[in-house]
């Protein structure tokens, strides 16, 4: 069964933005679904069941666009 997985994220402020995030958080093998919101300062991936992907590649994908992220706490 699939992964999901929310992140906040600081330091979006636009469209372009969340573009920068999904294009480097889509690059992790297994993220099957990306949605990004520069508004709520969220992340929301999904990740495949056979998939191993870590927080700290997503953190990591999310600083290569220039930003800061860390698990959401709900």
């Amino acid at each position: 069964m699939a992964e999901t997985r929310i992140y906040t994220v600081t330091g979006m402020s636009c469209g372009h933005c969340e573009s920068a995030v999904t294009q480097e958080v889509s690059q992790l093998a297994g993220v099957a679904d990306i949605q990004v919101s520069s508004a709520a300062g969220s992340l929301t991936i999904t990740v495949q069941d056979d998939a191993t992907v870590t927080d700290e590649a997503v953190i990591a994908a999310v600083d290569e666009a220039g930003y800061s992220a860390s698990p959401a706490r709900l």
